[in-house]
């Protein structure tokens, strides 16, 4: 997956300093969503926790999840390696009780 959204993620800033590593923020990311923990727990090899939840919110903003959900989605169709599965229950997604709905 990796090579896939490496040429999605931003270029390093013009000015500044340069960014840490794609990768290592982006694992440090998916552990801290795979393992429901505080961002203050990841490990110390995935960088520090101030700069993976910085990149999350950054890359929400900028654009940069819906390129990279786009381009999996995208290689996974082509693999025909997707199974779309959709469940709506009426416990969760209720009408409003002005819609006329009986």
């Amino acid at each position: 997956m990796l090579d896939r959204t490496e040429p999605l993620m931003p270029a390093d800033p013009v000015r500044g300093r340069r960014w840490a590593d794609h990768r290592r923020t982006l694992e440090g990311i998916a552990w801290k969503y795979r393992t429901n923990s505080p961002w203050r727990d990841l490990p110390d090899e995935l960088g520090p926790f101030q700069t993976a939840h910085k990149r999350l919110i950054r890359w929400g903003v900028d654009g940069t999840w819906e390129m990279i959900l786009a381009a999996v989605l995208a290689a996974a169709a082509s693999d025909d390696d997707i199974d779309w599965t959709v469940s709506v229950d009426s416990t969760v997604v209720r009408a409003d009780q002005h819609c006329g709905c009986r």
